[in-house]
């Protein structure tokens, strides 16, 4: 199924997010996770990508066999920055060639470049997204979704210049739209103002992160520039020395979150599973029929 019917058709939809093993031996364990995850009969799953090797060769094979075999419709994510057009073709051909028709176009981080890293290939055709959404849209048999960023990409300044140049990339092609990351729901329905204001009419699937461990908020707020509201730092600040606390105290809040979202019309909640089937598990009991 095409993600885009779904979100079209249902109500409310719910999704995971699983990321590959950094190395084979982990495949494994990460098969596991996501046999526990397609049990819990999400609308999809998606299976992230990592540019240049190490978890990237095993992107289409995780989602293959999530769709082929467990019977969910799997999401591959693609990103395109450190790659030539002829890499980005075949990795297209390997999704078709496994029934693969959804793809996360994005354009991923740019390598770190330091003193003692070898000189940078010259081969890469990709800047931004746009670019392997426009190629991605000329095959013609793709369901393309991109990633969007509530307060605003992290390498731009200036919120309304980000909205602007996300109005371009869901010109070019994109059928639906998943966030980043956010703790505070008042930031998404700005920015959901702000996109319609600008035209933008694809579906907004909102990316909620289960905080379960205290360590994760220092390396999410450096990556994506995530504000912790004041409420989830008191809960930070009670439980996060004790594991088993924080971890409850978190599938509370992300449980919280997502009522508020749905009761206030967000109609697709893709949740960060870390690879942690339990963790999917309590929220989606959490929440009851209140999804349905």
């Amino acid at each position: 199924m095409k993600i885009i019917d779904c979100l079209n058709s249902k109500p409310v939809t719910l999704s995971f997010e699983v990321f590959p093993p950094k190395t084979d031996d982990g495949y494994d364990s990460v098969a596991k996770a996501v046999t526990e995850l397609c049990a819990l009969n999400p609308d999809y799953i998606s299976v992230t990508y990592g540019a240049g090797g190490g978890t990237s060769k095993n992107t289409v094979r995780i989602a293959a066999d999530i769709q082929g075999k467990l019977g969910t419709t799997a999401l591959p994510h693609l990103s395109c920055v450190s790659s030539s057009r002829e890499e980005v073709s075949v990795l297209l051909d390997q999704m078709e060639a496994s029934g693969l028709h959804n793809v996360l176009a994005l354009r991923g981080d740019r390598p770190q470049i330091s003193c003692d890293s070898p000189a940078p290939r010259n081969d890469y055709d990709y800047e931004y997204a746009y670019q392997l959404v426009t190629d991605i849209k000329a095959r013609g048999k793709f369901c393309i979704g991109a990633a969007c960023y509530p307060e605003g990409h992290v390498e731009c300044g200036r919120k309304e210049q980000d909205i602007m140049y996300l109005k371009e990339k869901v010109d070019c092609g994109v059928d639906f739209l998943v966030t980043q990351m956010f703790f505070d729901n008042n930031v998404l329905f700005s920015f959901l103002y702000q996109a319609y204001r600008k035209n933008i009419q694809v579906p907004v699937v909102a990316g909620v992160w289960p905080i379960t461990a205290a360590k994760q908020i220092q390396r999410i707020a450096q990556l994506s520039g995530a504000v912790i509201p004041t409420r989830l730092k008191g809960i930070l600040d009670k439980w996060g020395h004790d594991p088993e606390s924080m971890k409850q105290a978190g599938i509370i809040y992300a449980t919280e979150q997502i009522i508020d979202l749905v009761a206030n019309g967000v109609r697709g909640i893709h949740i960060y599973t870390m690879n942690k089937p339990e963790i999917a598990r309590n929220i989606q009991q959490n929440l009851g029929t209140l999804l349905s």
